[in-house]
Formats: structure tokens, sequence, C-alpha cells
């Protein structure tokens, strides 16, 4: 696999001087040569002067966020990150490749989750180059390859997580936001990592229920938080009840037998438990009648 490695420039500044100095100095022995007929000086100045022109072909600059991967005749020489003005082999190609950090969100893709149900998921991708060798050379195309590779991370990862959680242990695409994150990071840096590549970050951007069952899937949900709510509620009342009894016993306010207790036990939920405000009535004769 081929590495990136960095290659030791020649300051722009200085070898530009050294270049354009030559250039005058050989234009100068010309006209002396050619005033005094001098067929070798002609011949030295003219060479002189083609060098010196093929040399301005080496001159390149690096600008910031930028980096110039160097090769010849096919052969990867190297890769200039400094930002500048630089001078190198006239006769190496200077490839720019960009190392700014770039996103793009994914398309909707429509995938079945982990209990088969089908849904809708796009996420957002943050990334950069970090090794311009492999980006160049490993792949043919290395924004292709981000595009493809991470909507085969987000099908993988999406078919590994439940839509909702049933349990409070258990995560879900919905409800588990940082872990599904994370998971999808790792997913898409495990591919983008022989490329040259860095994730930054991944998150969901967008998740639902495909159209044709997402009303049922409402219904679904509607229903869970019902009878979440109401073993609650139950709950909740069954202590009150158990309370309840235990101080009457304790404080001896009233001696009640099984019977007695069962009765009020079941008129105690049915008032707890009502979605609906009791209506008291008040037994104006015995309290068993």
């Amino acid at each position: 696999m081929l590495r990136e490695n960095e290659y030791h420039a020649s300051p722009g500044i200085t070898t530009l001087i050294v270049v354009l100095t030559g250039l005058v100095a050989s234009v100068a022995v010309l006209v002396w040569s050619l005033n005094g007929q001098r067929v070798s000086g002609i011949v030295a100045a003219l060479l002189a002067l083609l060098i010196l022109t093929v040399c301005l072909a080496g001159f390149f600059v690096v600008n910031p966020g930028e980096a110039k991967a160097l090769q010849l005749f096919g052969e990867y020489k190297g890769t200039v990150r400094s930002q500048g003005f630089w001078f190198a082999n006239p006769f190496l190609s200077k490839r720019p490749i960009s190392l700014r950090i770039r996103n793009f969100e994914t398309t909707k893709l429509k995938v079945n989750d982990s209990r088969a149900n089908p849904i809708e998921i796009a996420a957002i991708v943050v990334w950069k180059v970090v090794d311009t060798a492999e980006a160049l050379f490993e792949v043919d195309d290395y924004s292709t390859y981000v595009t493809v590779q991470s909507e085969s991370a987000v099908r993988a990862v999406a078919q590994s997580f439940p839509y909702d959680s049933h349990t409070d242990n258990e995560e879900a695409l919905s409800t588990h936001t940082t872990e599904v994150s994370l998971s999808l990071q790792k997913a898409i840096q495990e591919r983008l990592a022989k490329a040259g590549m860095e994730v930054i970050e991944a998150r969901i951007s967008h998740l639902a229920y495909s159209p044709e069952i997402a009303q049922a899937m409402l219904q679904r949900q509607q229903a869970g938080a019902i009878i979440a709510a109401r073993s609650r509620i139950v709950e909740g009342a069954v202590g009150m009840v158990e309370h309840a009894l235990e101080m009457l016993s304790r404080k001896g306010i009233v001696v009640l037998d099984e019977e007695r207790k069962a009765q009020m036990v079941s008129n105690l939920l049915v008032v707890l438990c009502s979605e609906r405000a009791a209506s008291p009535v008040v037994n104006a004769g015995s309290i068993f009648g």
C-alpha cells in the first residue's frame, strides 16, 4: 500500500531570482555572441536559455488547506503540504488535493431495521483527507468512494439497531442518538481508512418509518405508550392501597376482615386507576351497608 511521504521542495523566491538572473545573463551572452559572430557562444547561450525556460515549469504554489502530490513519469515522489511558493524538478507533475474538512448528506435510504421494519434513513458525514498518496492512488475517485462507502455503512448500522426500544437497556435508532452516531462513525471510518481519509463526525439527519407502515407504527407506538402509562399507574395504585391498609391496621382505626379488605382494595383501585375523577357516595347507614 502506497503511503504519503514528504517532498522537500526548494524555496520558490530564491530559485526564481537565480533563474531570472541566468536568463538575463544568457540573453546578454547571446547578444554579445551575435555581434561577434561567435558560433560557440551563440549555441551555449541558446542552450542556457532553453534550460532556464524549462526550469520555469518547476515553480508551483501551495495554497492554505491544500497539498501537491508530485510524480515523475508516473512514479510517486512525495507530497508538499506547506503553503507557499516552491520549486521542484520541472518534469514532476504536480497534482493538487484538498485537505479541507468536507461534509455531505447521504440520500434517503430505504432499509430494514433489526426487526425487519422498513425505515427511511439519511446521515451527514464530515471527513477530510489525511494521507494524500492513499487518497489519490489507492482508489479511483476518493470523493465517489466516500459517498458509496458511507451509504453502505449507513445501511449496515440501520440494520443492526431497532427503530424503537422496547426495554430500558435496548439501544435504538430513535432514542440513542449518541451511541448510534458513534457506531456509524466507526463503521464509516473502517471503510475509508484504506483510502487515507478520516471521519470527523457522522450523525443521522433523517429517520422515519416508510410511508406504507408509518400509520400502523404510529398506532403501535401510541398503544405502547398507553400500556406503559397504565402499568405505571397500576404500580403506583397498588403501592398506595398497600400503604393505606398498613396504616389502618397499625393505628387500629378500623378492623377489616378479608372480605371487607378485598372490597376496599377494589374500590381504591377503581378510584386511583380511573381516567375520570371519582364521584363520592355518602353512606348514611352502617359502614358495611
